[in-house]
C-alpha cells in the first residue's frame, strides 16, 4: 500500500522536526493497525494549507485502554500522549467526551490517505482502497472489529454505514479471499448497510482475531455478560 522508505522534501517542516521525520519508518504492525482503524473509526486529514496527512484516533471514555494500546504501537509517530477531548453543553458546562491522539504529518501517511480517501464536492470522503487485500491481515481485521464490530447472540456484525454497497461487496470478497470467512449484509433502517457473519462464520472469525483483541474489548467477540451478549463463544 505504501513504501516505508524514501527521501522526502523538508522545506515545509520545522527545522527541529526534520531529523525526527526523516527517521520515520512505518512498520508492518503500524500499517496494519492504521488499515484496520480506517475501515472503522480512524480518520486522516490534510488540513488547510498542509502538505501531508496525519492519522487520528478517538474513542469513547470507556475505551481508554484501547486508545493507549494504539498509542503504544504508533508512539514513534506521535508527539503528545493521549488526552481527553471536552465538549460543552448548551448551559456552558464542560464535560469529558472521549480519549484521542493524532500522529505527526508525514508523506508516508499521505500515501495511505491517497488510498483511503477520494475528493468529492470539495471534501475528502473515506473509501475502501482497491488494494486493501495486501494489508488486510488478522491484526487489521481485529482492529476493524474492535473499532466498529459488535457481538450479539453468537453473531458479529460490523458498522459499514459510510461505505457504498459496491464497497461492502468488495469488503466481503477481501474477507473471504484472505480469511475464508463468508459475510452478509443488511439495510439498517435509513442508516445504511451493516455487514455480519452468521454463527458458523463468526466462530471462524473469532479464532482468527482473538489473539489480537485486547482484554477490555473481549466482549466484542462474545466474552462478556451473557445477558447482553448471548452465550459467549470460546475459540477451540
Amino acid at each position: 500500500m505504501v513504501n516505508t522508505v524514501g527521501s522526502y522534501q523538508t522545506k515545509f517542516w520545522h527545522r527541529s522536526l526534520i531529523p525526527i521525520k526523516q527517521a520515520v519508518l512505518l512498520t508492518k504492525e503500524q500499517q496494519e493497525l492504521i488499515t484496520g482503524s480506517l475501515l472503522g473509526d480512524g480518520t486522516m486529514q490534510i488540513g488547510s494549507g498542509a502538505i501531508n496527512a496525519n492519522f487520528k484516533v478517538e474513542q469513547g471514555l470507556a475505551q481508554r485502554e484501547y486508545v493507549e494500546w494504539k498509542y503504544k504501537i504508533l508512539k514513534p509517530l506521535v508527539s503528545t500522549e493521549p488526552k481527553i477531548s471536552y465538549r460543552y453543553k448548551e448551559s456552558g458546562e464542560r464535560y469529558e467526551k472521549s480519549w484521542w491522539f493524532r500522529t505527526m504529518r508525514h508523506p508516508l501517511l499521505t500515501a495511505i490517505h491517497t488510498e483511503f480517501y477520494r475528493k468529492k464536492d470539495g471534501k475528502f470522503k473515506k473509501v475502501v482502497p482497491i488494494n486493501l487485500k495486501s494489508h488486510f491481515s488478522s491484526l487489521a481485521l481485529a482492529v476493524w472489529i474492535m473499532d466498529d464490530g459488535s457481538y450479539s447472540r453468537g453473531k458479529i456484525d460490523m458498522s459499514t454505514y459510510s461505505f457504498t454497497l459496491e464497497e461492502i461487496r468488495f469488503l466481503q470478497k477481501c474477507l473471504k479471499d484472505n480469511f475464508a470467512v463468508v459475510s452478509k449484509y443488511f439495510m439498517d433502517r435509513n442508516k445504511g448497510y451493516r455487514m455480519y457473519c452468521n454463527t458458523t462464520e463468526t466462530k471462524k472469525l473469532i479464532k482468527i482475531i482473538c489473539p489480537h483483541v485486547i482484554s477490555s474489548l473481549k466482549y466484542k467477540i462474545g466474552f462478556g455478560n451473557p445477558v447482553t451478549t448471548g452465550f459467549p463463544i470460546k475459540p477451540e
